[in-house]
């Protein structure tokens, strides 16, 4: 369950690795008990408008806890391989859940997330998201989209897109066709690593089944963010267990 030096290549290169059944069953399905009945998700959602009008919901928080989320977070699968792709060592930044719900569930506008971090003050894109699938992703059901190698542009402006923060859609129109597009189309367990700098997107959720998503995101932790007239440092990331679902 460690990225191999290939991968490693790839990453730099596409901007993303896919690694498949990187959480049995087992685990994704104590998960989606946990979005279905859990306070974390529950106490944290809220909806955003696409362009469309559709409402795409998210849930977020910002600290580790004693939950099966901060449990996933910490544990070797993911953030020893965080630490190997972004070649150094890496804090936990926040944690997140896509409510793509049948027949309702919203787009989510071509964005990097850099675009968004950037302007909460962070100075470098050494930073990092890992989307763990919770359901079969398909383009049926809105698939996340990504643009390969596009993380190699730098950051671009972004600005408001319905309710969303999205990147500028005269520049995605330029550069759109200089990329391939790829439908990241994922099995439940199956973990896609990506650069904060990668353009995605993804389409509304028409179909009959759900497309849930927990999203894990790293910070480097040489880069500070801005805080008034000072920096601040994140603390490295703990390390808890790959057997993490014995120990709650």
């Amino acid at each position: 369950m460690i990225v191999t030096h290939k991968e490693v290549e790839q990453y730099n290169r596409d901007g993303f690795v896919l690694m498949k059944n990187l959480f049995s069953k087992v685990e994704v399905d104590l998960l989606i008990r946990e979005i279905e009945g859990g306070d974390r998700v529950a106490g944290t959602t809220y909806s955003t408008d696409d362009s469309s009008g559709l409402k795409a919901k998210l849930a977020i928080w910002f600290e580790l806890g004693s939950d099966v989320w901060s449990s996933v977070s910490i544990c070797p699968r993911i953030i020893n391989n965080v630490r190997i792709l972004m070649g150094e060592d890496a804090a936990f930044f926040h944690g997140k859940v896509m409510l793509k719900e049948a027949k309702s569930g919203g787009a989510w506008e071509w964005h990097q997330d850099y675009g968004y971090w950037y302007d909460q003050g962070f100075l470098y894109p050494n930073m990092m998201s890992v989307f763990i699938a919770l359901d079969h992703a398909t383009v049926e059901n809105g698939c996340l989209q990504v643009l390969r190698g596009s993380h190699k542009l730098g950051r671009l402006e972004h600005g408001r897109v319905g309710s969303q923060t999205g990147a500028d859609p005269s520049r995605i129109h330029q550069v759109q066709n200089m990329f391939e597009l790829v439908h990241c189309e994922m099995e439940p367990g199956t973990a896609l690593f990506f650069h904060s700098n990668l353009l995605h997107a993804s389409a509304p959720n028409m179909s009959d089944r759900h497309r849930r998503t927990f999203i894990t995101c790293y910070n480097a932790t040489s880069n500070p963010v801005l805080q008034g007239e000072s920096l601040k440092y994140f603390s490295s990331c703990p390390v808890g267990s790959d057997d993490w679902l014995a120990k709650l």
